[in-house]
């Protein structure tokens, strides 16, 4: 049996594994990835190299094994995400693994934004399959805003459609820190986390505290979607992703993405990384 963890060398997938090391021998933990070049870091680091590929559903057949606890990472590739899990979640159970836990997105069924779609799709597959599984409705990472402070502090604005809504984002740290004690603990199996920030931010205060950490002034530009279109594209973004961007925007203003459970810090055993702390870092790493 082993410690299965799918897109490893992904941004999540790589802070899993190093969680999972902590407290885990590495024999005991296998990643399963298409490019083993790529993965190298972690095979020298003694975890267990699984090469295959979503979009080839013959390739999955060797990456599981009866009794495996399996970490399915959601793909990144919006629009082929169904296709790619069913894949899975078919070598999963045909190998007979103990434990799907599945990375899906806050509010599982009631996330009533595009993104979500494919989550949602997911989850039904996974009752569908029967197998025993986990999900981990994961919120916001605060680094899907921290990624992009360039322009943010280059034109002086936070720009956005959410009005005033509120994000409960935490760090990408704190969901892979979740994520392994999912995989690793008992009591898990049958379980919903919803998982986000102790604390919800509007883009106003996050604005506020931009000019404060960097001593520019920052401002907070709301902005129609429509307009929020056009400038994301203008920045370089194809129109499919913008339009996702803005539509999440108009979820958050809905509220979407503002509840607290407190899931995360209870599996995790601490409080979420502060919203300062992660912007903090983002400039330091900058500079």
């Amino acid at each position: 049996m082993s410690i299965v963890v799918t897109g490893a060398t992904g941004e999540l997938g790589r802070l899993v594994i190093d969680e999972l090391l902590a407290t885990v021998p590495a024999g005991e933990i296998a990643a399963v990835v298409r490019n083993k070049e790529k993965a190298a870091a972690l095979a020298a680091r003694g975890v267990e190299l699984r090469i295959a590929d979503y979009d080839r559903p013959e390739s999955l057949a060797g990456a599981f094994r009866a009794g495996d606890r399996v970490l399915l990472i959601s793909g990144s590739e919006v629009g082929k995400r169904v296709a790619q899990h069913t894949a899975l979640i078919d070598a999963a159970k045909a190998a007979g693994v103990a434990q799907l836990a599945y990375t899906g997105i806050l509010g599982g069924p009631d996330a009533d934004f595009a993104l979500a779609d494919e989550h949602k799709a997911t989850e039904q597959l996974i009752l569908d399959s029967g197998l025993p599984h986990t999900f981990l409705r994961n919120g916001w990472y605060t680094e899907n805003y921290t990624a992009n402070l360039a322009p943010v502090l280059e034109h002086g604005a936070v720009v956005a459609n959410a009005g005033d809504g509120r994000v409960a984002s935490a760090s990408r740290a704190d969901y892979a820190a979740a994520a392994a004690v999912a995989v690793t603990g008992e009591g898990h199996l049958g379980k919903v986390y919803e998982l986000s920030g102790d604390t919800a931010w509007s883009f106003a205060e996050y604005a506020a505290l931009l000019s404060e950490v960097t001593g520019k002034e920052i401002a907070y530009k709301n902005v129609p979607a429509d307009v929020h279109q056009e400038i994301l594209v203008g920045a370089g973004l194809p129109e499919g992703f913008a339009a996702i961007l803005t539509d999440v925007d108009e979820a958050i203003a809905r509220g979407r993405l503002a509840g607290t459970s407190g899931d995360l810090a209870r599996l995790t055993g601490r409080p979420t990384t502060p919203l300062a702390t992660t912007v903090r870092a983002a400039l330091e790493a900058s500079a």
